[in-house]
């Protein structure tokens, strides 16, 4: 599950920011991380550092993450190590993880108590760690504060995660273009958790969206758990709610699992679904291109290789490479890109299980 970030609107003001294609670009542009110095213009590919990109000073990297029980969890986990393997110049230090806060409290402490040049943090909570990001920065270790974010920018040096309203966007004008020419059009939303503030911006991204089509009405909304159990019991309700609709949108893949399940029992082909996230069952799925699902929309683990790209740069005084300024920036915004039957290649690789 995409997990929140605990401020609201910001991530909106943070769309100047955007990089390009999402899964593909943020890993193509950080991989540099160069010190601005001119060289091949040519990306790297998306799971290798830039071929200009030679060692350098030795970093360490402190990694601390939450619990991976959830497949996009596991994925930033898998991200982070994985791209820290690529450089013969990183060490990564990573904790367990934990969603209990004072336990992921103690374990980046100890980290902090260790001397790591630099953190990367996605806390289980942004709000309950400022503390400990402030604590890391006053003691000189810069934090990459990654996805869900601290209270105050004084606790990190660099943010870098998904944008939830940009999910919502790309979701609704997906479906609203899809179902232009029909008149009375009808949507459903499969949301998650609806205390989380990520639930709340994506379905305001979803409605903004569908006010520029006119023809197109959204007639129910049921809010999941972000699980395959859950998806599959509240699609099931809304399915038996309204016989007739044109379009679906599922805030997350995993339960999208179980929404699956549930619209195969039903033996309901009449719809198309957009999910969110990336999970590699869905392009699949897309690719087969046999089934309701058409699309979904990217929050990309992949956040995680480019939080150790900047964890690095940062250890080594470096820019990224593409840009003109000599520092990285101070927050970046993924975009959240639509994947379907045209482009899922390209994406393919990146999809978690």
């Amino acid at each position: 599950m995409p997990e929140p970030t605990t401020f609201q609107n910001r991530s909106t003001s943070r769309r100047g920011l955007l990089f390009g294609t999402a899964a593909v670009s943020a890993g193509v542009l950080l991989t540099g991380c160069t010190s601005n110095e001119s060289g091949d213009d040519e990306p790297a590919a998306n799971d290798q550092p830039a071929a200009e990109d030679k060692p350098g000073k030795q970093v360490t990297i402190g990694f601390a993450g939450p619990q991976a029980d959830h497949g996009w969890l596991n994925a930033i986990n898998d991200n982070a190590k994985k791209r820290a393997e690529k450089y013969s110049d990183v060490t990564l230090e990573i904790t367990e993880g934990s969603n209990d806060t004072a336990q992921q409290i103690g374990q980046i402490e100890t980290l902090i108590n260790k001397k790591v040049d630099v953190l990367v943090v996605l806390p289980a909570d942004g709000k309950a760690l400022t503390q400990v990001g402030l604590k890391a920065m006053r003691a000189g270790i810069p934090v990459v504060n990654l996805d869900r974010i601290f209270n105050t920018p004084q606790a990190y040096r660099c943010w870098i995660g998904g944008d939830n309203y940009g999910m919502g966007l790309s979701a609704g004008h997906y479906i609203g273009e899809k179902l232009k020419g029909k008149s009375g059009a009808r949507v459903i939303e499969l949301a998650g958790l609806d205390n989380l503030e990520l639930t709340k911006q994506r379905t305001q991204g979803f409605d903004d969206a569908l006010k520029n089509y006119p023809n197109v009405r959204k007639v129910a909304r049921q809010a999941a758990d972000f699980t395959v159990e859950s998806g599959q019991a509240k699609m099931a309700q809304l399915l038996q709610a309204q016989s007739t609709f044109d379009a679906l949108w599922n805030h997350d893949d995993d339960q999208g699992v179980g929404a699956l399940r549930a619209i195969e029992q039903a033996g309901r082909d009449d719809f198309l679904m957009v999910g969110g996230a990336g999970a590699l069952s869905a392009f699949q799925a897309i690719k087969q291109d046999n089934g309701v699902l058409k699309a979904t929309v990217l929050y990309p683990p992949t956040m995680a290789a480019s939080a150790i790209d900047l964890a690095r740069a940062l250890g080594q005084t470096k820019g990224v490479s593409g840009l003109a300024e000599y520092e990285i920036p101070a927050s970046i915004t993924l975009y959240s890109a639509v994947v379907d039957k045209d482009n899922v290649d390209q994406y393919m690789s990146t999809g978690f299980k």
